[in-house]
This record gives structure tokens, sequence and C-alpha cells, in this order.
């Protein structure tokens, strides 16, 4: 037997691979809408919907039968496990009408965070109990990929080393699964941004974090080829006194990456962590322009910066989905030109500017 086994066979990691790099296409990224029942209900009380399955199932409908103008700069979407068996108004599977436009399925695994005992409220993530059946279901629908987040947070003492250690070793044990029943694994480590730290700061524990995840990669024979991250970007605490820059952001962002992320992984899909729609796509544009080696396609993977002009416009109304629908393309194609260095801004929608920071967010 050979020292180093293979954990995949060479046609599963070319499957992997070929998955990854289709996500991380020039001009694309990820829709995220793997909102839970609980937190799509925080959204809906903003405009005045009930939350039901009904209208869960119509608005997902509006997203993802935007047409295939959506597929130029949406190359996949993250599905919440309901939505995975939903059908659009004719019965069509929502899975089909994504694959029918060449966008990719995906699926939220995690079970969500609980408290990591010993920890000043610290937490991880739970849901790696019966990981590899669900896998394989969701590999059965249709799914070329899965997400899973762990959460660190800034304070004084904190994020902990039990914390970095413990979230790291379980999104390395989440990956290995997913690999294994062929769905690539986007890794979401976020660092929060609640508190009053700056940027500095914000960019060493993010290093520290990332440091963490990719040794608990490497440790679990984790294929990089076919993996994908999921980070913050780089920004001080929303309640820190000093603003910075895009440029600045991008610098920190990029430096931090530079540091701890190895050039085998294929791309890097931004979580947007409460920024405003513009925000978002700002400091996506200015991250792609800064100079240098950025061996990784540098895209978004954004939930509330592409839906919060979208929820604004529709508000349960059957004839504001179209219009909410060119709000949607909208920011899509404004974070398909970010995610290639090429959004000049202003495309500014319903939400206008408007801060989407949850304290201590939650999906």
């Amino acid at each position: 037997m050979s020292r180093f086994p293979a954990y995949l066979s060479k046609e599963k990691e070319d499957e992997l691979r070929q998955i990854a790099l289709a996500i991380v296409a020039k001009g694309k990224g990820i829709l995220a809408a793997d909102e839970s029942t609980g937190t799509i209900g925080k959204r809906f009380d903003k405009i005045q919907v009930e939350n039901t399955e009904p209208n869960r199932r119509a608005y997902r409908q509006l997203l993802f039968t935007s047409g295939k103008q959506m597929s130029e700069a949406i190359s996949g979407v993250i599905l919440f496990q309901e939505t995975l068996y939903q059908n659009t108004d004719d019965g069509t599977p929502f899975v089909k009408v994504l694959k029918d436009n060449g966008i990719i399925p995906g699926i939220k695994v995690d079970k969500g965070t609980v408290n990591l005992a010993g920890t000043l409220d610290e937490c991880t993530t739970q849901g790696l109990d019966k990981l590899a059946d669900r896998c394989a279901e969701y590999k059965k629908q249709g799914c070329g990929f899965a997400k899973w987040r762990c959460v660190l947070k800034i304070g004084p003492h904190t994020p902990s080393y039990l914390a970095m250690l413990e979230n790291a070793n379980v999104l390395a044990r989440y990956a290995m699964i997913c690999q294994q029943n062929g769905l690539v694994p986007i890794v979401e480590p976020e660092v929060l941004p609640d508190g009053d730290h700056d940027l500095e700061t914000a960019q060493k524990v993010t290093e520290q974090v990332l440091a963490f995840v990719y040794k608990a990669l490497s440790d679990h024979h984790i294929f990089l080829e076919g993996t994908l991250l999921k980070p913050n970007m780089v920004t001080a605490g929303q309640s820190c006194s000093k603003k910075y820059t895009p440029e600045q952001i991008a610098i920190a962002t990029v430096t931090a990456l530079r540091r701890t992320v190895p050039a085998a992984v294929p791309g890097i899909t931004f979580l947007s962590g409460g920024q405003s729609e513009e925000e978002a796509s700002v400091n996506l544009n200015a991250i792609n322009r800064v100079s240098g080696v950025k061996p990784w396609a540098l895209s978004f993977s954004f939930g509330r910066a592409l839906q919060a002009s979208v929820l604004n416009c529709w508000k349960g109304q059957t004839e504001s989905v179209k219009a909410a629908q060119q709000e949607f393309l909208k920011r899509a194609k404004a974070n398909g030109l970010a995610c290639q260095g090429l959004y000049d801004g202003g495309s500014t929608g319903a939400a206008g500017g408007e801060s989407l920071f949850v304290k201590d967010h939650k999906y």
C-alpha cells in the first residue's frame, strides 16, 4: 500500500475541479439563496410579507426565473433544503430551471451554530451527523457543490485558539465528506464584523483563522483544486470610529489571502458580511484591482448584497415581480463586473446604500 493513499479517484478529482472552475468562471459568482426559514422570515418582516412556504417559494421563483441574462453573472446558486425540492408554478423543479440556464445548484448542509463550551461565548457549527447520507442525496438531486459556515468573533480575548482549531477541523471534516460524495465544498470561515476593532486587527485575525483552516484541510487530505473559499472581506468593525477606503480594504484583504491561501485553490467567493449592496460591489472591484500576484479567481457569494433591493421592490406583490427581477439582474451585473475589476460604481438599487449589517448574524 502506498504511503500516500488516494482518498479520491482521479475521475472524482477531475469532476470536482471542473465544477469549482465553472463556479468561478470569468465575470461570474454565486447567489446565496440559502436563508433558513427563520432568517428569511426576518427579511419578510421588513417588507410585511408573511413567512409561509408559498411565499418563500414565490420569492425564490422570482429569483431563479429572472431569465437567461442571470447566467451572464451568476454561475451557481446555494439553496436551502426546502428550496431544493420546490417547483415553479408550472411544475418545473427549481433545480432544472437553474441547470437549463447553465447555473450549478448548490446546497447549504450545516445545521447552524451552537455554543462552544469552554470559551467566552464563541461557537462552532453542527451538522456532521449523517452528513454523508445527505450529501449523497443532494448529489442525486442535482447539486454540484455545498456550503458550510463557521463563525469567529473578534474581541479582547477572541477568537481563541480553541475556537479557531475546532472550527477549522469541522470545516475540514465537512469538506472531505462532500468531496467523497462528488460535491465541491465551499469552506466558509466568517470573521464577523461586529465590534470596534480597526482594519489592521481584522487583517491579522483573518490571517490567523485562514492559517488554521488550511492546516486542517491539509491534515484531512482535502483536494484543494476541488474546493472554494468563502471568507469575509477584511473590514474594520462596524463600530470602529475610523473609516477606511475601498483601496485600503482591498489591500488588507489581498494581503491576508496571499499569506494564507494556497495557489491550488481555484477561487475565492467573498461573503458580503452586512455591507450595503453598493459597498460590497465597490470593495470587490477594488480587491480585483490590487496589483501583484493573485493566483485565485476573486469573486462573490452574496446573499443580502444581491437581494436587498429585490425584496424592497417585490414586497410580496405579483405585479412587482418583473421590476424586482430587474433589480436582481442589475446587482448581478454589477458584481459580475466587479469580479473583473470593471465596476465603476453607481448601480444603486431600491435598497440604496442601506447597511445590511445584522449583529451576531445567523443564517
